[in-house]
Formats: C-alpha cells, structure tokens, sequence
C-alpha cells in the first residue's frame, strides 16, 4: 500500500513545485505615481471615520 501512495505522491508534488517555480516568472508592477504634494481631505475624513468607529465599538462594548 505505501508504493502505490508513494506512486500517487510523487507527481503531487513535483507539479506543486513546478507550480512554485513558475510564480517567480511574473509580470513585474509598473512603477508607481509621484505622490501630490495636495490633499484633498479624503484621508483625513477616513481617518475620522475610523476614530469614530472605535469610538462607537468601544461604547458599545462598555455598554453591552
């Protein structure tokens, strides 16, 4: 019974190894954008709402 699992295991892993190597030939990522020197308030209102979130969980949580 090994042999016959042994038979089984060993294209297994050979096609995951095969797969493994074929991911280091992948299309390499453009290079990114200049960041702005300007902002446009969009992360400072994300972070508001976050604050306000655990604000919200926090309460919530003490009140429960």
């Amino acid at each position: 019974m090994k042999s016959g699992m042994r038979s089984y295991a060993v294209p297994v892993i050979g096609f995951m190894f095969f797969a493994l190597l074929q991911l280091g030939f992948g299309q390499s990522m453009p290079p990114s954008p200049a960041p702005s020197q300007t902002s446009d308030g969009a992360a400072v209102d994300q972070g508001i709402a976050y604050v306000l979130l655990m604000v919200a969980l926090a309460v919530t949580y003490l009140v429960h």
